[in-house]
């Protein structure tokens, strides 16, 4: 016997207004393809390139096992994300749970200054952050960035100004840095 569609939306919705979730996710349909969306009662934590369960098993053990599906929580986060794409949002007002190292913080707290269609590189963010022999370093938080997009970093270049990876591949960061018109800082 299967759940009917609706019973199963009120269920989920039941359990995310009672606190029972620890962190409740969508799938957003973007441009670039689906982005799995996430938060917990603190704010967003994941905005992911793609859903898998591996995506899905890292949120329970970063956040806790009561991860469930929950539309309506992501609706803020759907609706800015949108705003993005469409060239009606420049920035994002979301609260965010962020659970990383110091580091990772500081690099992130640089990273969110740059601003739209701009871009900077790994070793101006280390140079910004007090660790000017930290590039690598400042590439490995922007590979782990668990928020991408909302934290821009897209707009992080290597050090000659050419695109290098990107969790949602070189394809979607040269895309997403075409939106914000910012590919003319680019050598290509």
């Amino acid at each position: 016997m299967t759940v009917p569609d609706e019973l199963d939306r009120r269920l989920r919705e039941a359990a995310a207004e009672a606190g029972l979730v620890d962190v409740a996710y969508d799938v957003a349909e973007t441009p670039i393809g689906p982005l799995l969306l996430a938060r917990t009662e603190a704010g967003l934590c994941r905005v992911h390139f793609g859903e898998d369960e591996e995506a899905l098993d890292g949120l329970a053990r970063a956040f806790g096992t009561r991860v469930l599906r929950a539309p309506r929580r992501l609706d803020e986060a759907r609706r800015q994300l949108e705003g993005y794409f469409t060239g009606a949002r420049r920035d994002f007002e979301l609260e965010l749970d962020l659970r990383v190292t110091p580091f990772h913080r500081a690099v992130l707290a640089e990273l969110v200054r740059v601003p739209y269609g701009s871009t900077t590189t790994y070793a101006a963010l280390a140079a910004r952050v007090g660790r000017p022999a930290a590039s690598r370093a400042v590439g490995r938080a922007m590979h782990t960035n668990p928020i991408a997009i909302v934290l821009p970093c897209h707009r992080v270049l290597g050090a000659s100004g050419s695109l290098t990876g990107y969790a949602g591949g070189l394809d979607v960061k040269r895309r997403l840095l075409e939106l914000e018109g910012a590919l003319g800082q680019l050598e290509l």
